[in-house]
């Protein structure tokens, strides 16, 4: 009688460990597709966020070549996309870390 309750504990004990073991084969494919998503917005708010600068620059340079001033718009704007993108890029990657500190704190 012992012998066929250890059978039937161990039968028990390796479907759990197939339930857990494809339970975190789920979720490890959750965490991925998830880090892709989050990649893939923070580069799209790289590029809104960088659109948006870009405009506000661009009515900046109008209205000092509309005051005279020697200014391009187009040029001063040309001049200024790899700097913002960059500049917006930083600043992305810094906030993405500092909350990843904190989640990590609070994890801790």
């Amino acid at each position: 009688m012992t012998r066929a309750g250890n059978l039937l504990r161990t039968r028990i004990d390796v479907a759990l460990e197939e339930q857990n073991q494809h339970l975190l084969r789920a979720m490890s494919r959750r965490a991925r597709l998830q880090l892709r998503l989050q990649t893939m917005v923070e580069g799209i708010s790289v590029v809104a966020a960088s659109y948006y600068l870009l405009g506000l620059l661009a009515y900046g340079a109008k209205a000092l070549a509309d005051l005279g001033m020697r200014v391009d718009p187009d040029i001063a704007v040309g001049a200024a996309v790899v700097p913002v993108v960059a500049l917006v890029w930083f600043a992305i990657r810094r906030i993405r870390r500092r909350l990843i500190d904190v989640a990590d704190e609070e994890q801790s």
